[in-house]
């Protein structure tokens, strides 16, 4: 709550704090969470929400990285402080480990947003609210400018994050740090004080260090100058994303979810083509592409058309794999290391995984990452068989070998699974898939169906669907 003896700066702080919070449209119960490292800008940002709208209202959440020899110390005081003013408390343990050519501060940053959303879901709360102030931004805008940054980097850190997921809210971003020093000795509050702030191999705190005080000094006003600019570049951001949106919009594939038309893309020129594939990676939700890196994606996709060989095309990022099959361009989970040792798509043989079916309803096979579902059905159709066929011998699940032929329908033609799979174009790297026999007849193989050869349509008896469904669809 406030008091008629709040100074100014009090004041200012609290009514920063109340309009972000306001401006967020949040019921008026909503849980808030405020993140809490125990340093000064987290320290004065949770007195002050817990004055604004209770300590009923607030959760601190509080992770612990495990990187300095004091965090176990950082995360008592933290405990401490948050039940001096009767606020719930909540803390996650996070191991920080590195990806390919990221910075120690990247990779924390990364583990530590993920587990306050995590901390955030399992607490209820409807919006986080973050300490940064307008001295961090204008770090981050001058690192973005060193690093070479396009618009999106300039822009920041935004005051609330509304894309649809959990608001991230930072009430104390136009407030410079002095002005929370002195809310935080007028309210007699106590801090930690992190030892690495004072390292300068850390290219922020170099910043911090070395260049800020001497602009301070030639250029009193370069806060609010750099803050202006991320403001700039946030605006003209936005209008690039209003510009891939409608570009996504045309080329989207109509029929393979999330994937792009690869003659569509090609089309544009060279810069709205790289500004949307700059957006669809960020809607992926996979990690940003450096400027040279996308501007290398492009130059690809532009070779490889030229050569029709997009079927050979691979390029690795962040995890996941952009391929091209049939005009179809989209990301697959995993890169290189990943990849299936022929062209056919089969990598080296798996051992084979035997079953003796008793009505099971799924039946995982760890060799593929995936399980088999068998789900019970009411009526005869294409894709279902009687439980009598799966109880006639033992199932096992084989690699490919080749050759391999099957029935999609019982007056079909028998066809071999290379013929089927191009037919419908499924692409030589989703072929890797494991084969479900009967003893040693073919039954059902995951994106053609079953073998009308093995199982007639004709059924009498109990009906099963299989479905084959890889580890990360059956959550």
């Amino acid at each position: 709550m406030t008091s008629d003896n709040d100074t100014p700066t009090s004041r200012l702080v609290l009514d920063a704090v109340r309009a972000a919070v306001s401006d967020a449209n949040l019921p008026d119960d909503s849980l808030l969470a405020v993140a809490l490292s125990g340093g000064l800008d987290s320290t004065v940002l949770l007195d002050a929400t817990v004055r604004c709208f209770g300590a009923s209202r607030v959760i601190a959440l509080h992770i612990h990285h495990g990187l300095s020899p004091n965090a176990n110390a950082w995360a008592a005081h933290c405990d401490a402080f948050a039940a001096s003013l009767e606020v719930r408390f909540a803390a996650r343990h996070v191991d920080v480990a590195r990806a390919g050519g990221e910075s120690l501060e990247a990779a924390a940053r990364d583990a530590r947003y993920r587990a306050l959303d995590d901390l955030c879901d399992e607490q209820h709360a409807r919006a986080l609210l973050i300490a940064h102030h307008a001295d961090d931004q204008a770090e981050t805008v001058l690192l973005q400018l060193l690093r070479g940054a396009g618009v999106a980097g300039l822009a920041a850190m935004a005051p609330v994050r509304a894309d649809g997921s959990l608001p991230r809210l930072r009430p104390l971003l136009h407030l410079l740090r002095a002005q929370l020093e002195q809310y935080a000795h007028e309210r007699d509050l106590s801090w930690i004080d992190d030892e690495s702030n004072a390292d300068t191999r850390y290219s922020r705190n170099a910043l911090r260090h070395d260049v800020l005080p001497v602009l301070a000094v030639h250029f009193p006003g370069f806060r609010d100058a750099l803050a202006r600019t991320a403001s700039h570049a946030a605006s003209a951001q936005r209008l690039l994303d209003d510009l891939a949106r409608i570009d996504f919009d045309e080329a989207r594939h109509r029929e393979e979810e999330g994937a792009l038309q690869l003659e569509t893309l090609l089309a544009l020129d060279d810069e709205r083509a790289l500004n949307l594939l700059r957006f669809w990676i960020r809607s992926r939700g996979l990690q940003a592409a450096s400027t040279a890196r996308i501007a290398d994606m492009l130059r690809q996709l532009r070779d490889a058309a030229i050569a029709r060989d997009g079927h050979a095309l691979r390029i690795d990022h962040a995890g996941f794999s952009l391929r091209v099959y049939r005009n179809a361009l989209f990301w697959e989970p995993g890169d290189s290391a990943d990849a299936p040792d022929t062209d056919e798509g089969a990598s080296a043989p798996k051992a084979p995984c035997e079953l003796q079916w008793q009505g099971e309803e799924v039946w995982r096979v760890p060799q593929w990452r995936g399980s088999f579902v068998f789900e019970l059905v009411d009526s005869p159709a294409d894709d279902v068989i009687g439980e009598g066929v799966l109880r006639a011998a033992p199932l096992v699940a084989r690699s490919r070998a080749g050759g391999e032929r099957m029935r999609v329908a019982a007056e079909a033609p028998s066809r071999t699974l290379k013929n089927l799979f191009q037919e419908r174009g499924v692409p030589a790297w989703k072929r890797d898939v494991p084969l479900l026999f009967s003893g040693e007849s073919l039954l059902f193989v995951p994106l053609l169906g079953v073998n009308r050869e093995a199982a007639p349509s004709a059924a009498h008896g109990p009906l099963r669907r299989i479905t084959w469904r890889p580890d990360l669809l059956l959550a």
